[in-house]
């Protein structure tokens, strides 16, 4: 498994080991150059804690243990020596709310107190400089180190005195030591009050923010971990909604399947979307409808091209991917890449999920106060182009690099938008809208029918392959019951990793880098729902108590699995598979008045 917790605050967030060593952690966004990157280099500068007694001793005389403080992404690590000598790791991003405002200000806070024993503690902070690699040296003097780097200063302060050297701190561990990382100044003998101010006022946000979440009957602790994970990956200043927060995370051990993924695919975004509004949570549709309003001013989205299907935070289509071939990549897996190629591809589902994000606003009386002109003309453009969408190849939702063709998800998806704009024009809205709703709708409806091949849903109407996509017909209400459930079905035994195993891969057919060989987490909670949506829910289930398994000890799932060698795969964690978590958990449970 992959241990490592996530720590965050939406507007910066950092992986951390089992052992407490912090490496990832990019500034100043996520989707920025690494500061620490050991994760995909052992060369690339990582933040270490270690027991000094246990240096010099087997790995296995160390023991470690991690956990989140309930219901917080305040993450705890506890190290213990073969002595008895131990140390507890308390890492956390500051997020506090107060008078109505948010603060959350790019740093990060370490705490390293002694909890048994005489403990000695070495301290190594080896940051580098991006992609070039280079170390990082310190300036500075007493209890502040600065380190310059491409982005600007950063800055390492301390409560007690810091060495200028790779290992900041070495010694007897009497009180505890306080760090704070930082792109801006702290003042000199703060560091401790800080400490002990932001500790408190961010465990109380967070389980002030998780009170406040909807939650399902079932499945409680998954559900709530997996919405607290989501919320680190939507970028509060941009209003973007990030598909994961690391980079190359091979989907096969020494395979070249690596991508970036750190950007907002609006596909994703459309979907952790859906997640939130389950939980209750309303104020990421407000961001991410900034987000998208402002994509909706360039000019390819006014004109032909349309939307792409994923952008930076920054709003800028993150291309031309590139490769750092200086970098080992995790566990020799190559390439390590940068930027995304799918940012050059159509994609035509885009738009129906687009629709489909803002359909809430519309529907649920709460909103009222979102709905605009400029949003009404912005959904009329998704209208027009989802109708122009139908029946035209793309790359798919899958990112096909070759071999472009017509896919009965884009069309499911339009037909999907359609629907749901026929009944919002019903409402007297969209009314300048120069689209037929109901014709074209079914048109939409009557392509993806021209998929259906001995009672299923097909790729598309010339590839026969299953496409476990299609498990979303009967959660969308497709208007065809029987195909739904053949398709359900069909979709299982076609694509199951193995005999009456939840874990199902994306497809069983050859892309371009040939078949692929580890199951994709999304698609077994899509079969979850997919159940649940056709009359089985006990079923459902069953199926989700077993893919829950895949989660690391943290809870944390990542893009896909192996369940064969019990190994997490691919970026890490994951939106899409805590989304799935979220929806599928909601799909199976029952309501808490048969509970209660």
């Amino acid at each position: 498994m992959l241990e490592y917790g996530l720590i965050g605050n939406c507007t910066i967030s950092a992986l951390i080991s089992h052992q407490g060593a912090m490496e990832w952690l990019c500034l100043p966004t996520p989707d920025a150059e690494p500061v620490f990157g050991r994760l995909l280099d052992p060369q690339g500068g990582s933040w270490r804690v270690v027991l000094e007694s246990s240096a010099a001793e087997p790995t296995r005389a160390l023991h470690s243990s991690q956990h989140y403080i309930e219901n917080t992404n305040i993450l705890v690590t506890e190290l213990t020596d073969s002595r008895g000598n131990s140390v507890r790791i308390t890492d956390f991003c500051p997020r506090a709310e107060e008078r109505g405002r948010t603060d959350a200000p790019a740093d990060l806070f370490r705490r390293i107190e002694p909890m048994s024993g005489s403990p000695m503690v070495s301290v190594e902070f080896s940051p580098v400089n991006g992609w070039e690699k280079k170390s990082l040296l310190p300036e500075g003097v007493g209890s502040q180190l600065r380190y310059e780097t491409r982005s600007g200063g950063l800055m390492l302060s301390s409560n007690l005195k810091l060495s200028v050297s790779p290992v900041v701190f070495s010694g007897l561990l009497r009180e505890p030591l306080c760090f704070i990382l930082s792109q801006r100044s702290i003042e000199a003998g703060d560091v401790l009050k800080q400490s002990n101010e932001w500790l408190a006022r961010t465990n109380d946000y967070w389980q002030r923010w998780v009170k406040h979440c909807s939650i399902p009957s079932l499945f409680q602790n998954e559900t709530i971990r997996s919405a607290l994970v989501l919320k680190l990956h939507c970028h509060e200043e941009s209003g973007a909604i990030l598909a994961a927060l690391t980079t190359s995370l091979p989907e096969e051990i020494g395979g070249s399947r690596n991508w970036d993924y750190r950007y907002c695919w609006l596909r994703d975004a459309a979907f952790v979307l859906s997640a939130f509004h389950h939980l209750g949570h309303y104020e990421e549709m407000e961001g991410f409808l900034g987000y998208l309003s402002k994509l909706a001013l360039s000019d390819a989205f006014r004109g032909e091209k349309g939307l792409a299907p994923v952008y930076s935070i920054s709003r800028e289509p993150p291309h031309p991917e590139e490769i750092q071939a200086s970098w080992q990549g995790y566990q020799g897996s190559q390439p390590v890449r940068t930027k995304n190629q799918a940012s050059e591809h159509v994609q035509n589902d885009v738009y129906g999920e687009m629709i489909l994000a803002l359909v809430p606003i519309y529907f649920d009386e709460r909103f009222r106060h979102l709905r605009s002109p400029e949003l009404e003309r912005l959904l009329e453009r998704l209208v027009e182009l989802a109708a122009r969408s139908i029946g035209r190849s793309d790359a798919g939702l899958w990112e096909f690099r070759d071999g472009w063709r017509e896919h009965a998800f884009s069309n499911l998806m339009a037909w999907a938008g359609l629907e749901r704009a026929e009944r919002i024009a019903g409402l007297g809205y969209i009314k300048q809208s120069g689209v037929d709703f109901r014709s074209e709708r079914i048109r939409a409806e009557q392509a993806v029918l021209k998929a259906v091949k001995e009672g299923s849903l097909r790729n598309g109407p010339l590839d026969e392959n299953f496409d476990a996509s299609l498990l979303l017909a009967p959660v969308l209400r497709f208007p065809s019951p029987q195909v739904n459930r053949t398709t359900v079905d069909d979709i299982r035994r076609a694509l199951e990793s193995g005999p009456t195993s939840p874990f199902l891969y994306r497809y069983r057919r050859n892309d371009d880098f040939g078949v692929p060989k580890s199951a994709f987490l999304l698609c077994s909670f899509w079969l979850v729902q997919a159940l649940a949506a056709t009359g089985r829910k006990e079923e459902g289930r069953l199926v989700l108590e077993k893919i829950r398994e895949s989660a690391n000890g943290l809870g944390l799932f990542s893009e896909h699995f192996d369940p064969d060698g019990r190994r997490q795969l691919g970026n890490f964690p994951q939106a899409y598979s805590h989304v799935g978590m979220i929806q599928a958990a909601f799909a199976v449970s029952p309501p808490w008045s048969d509970i209660l």
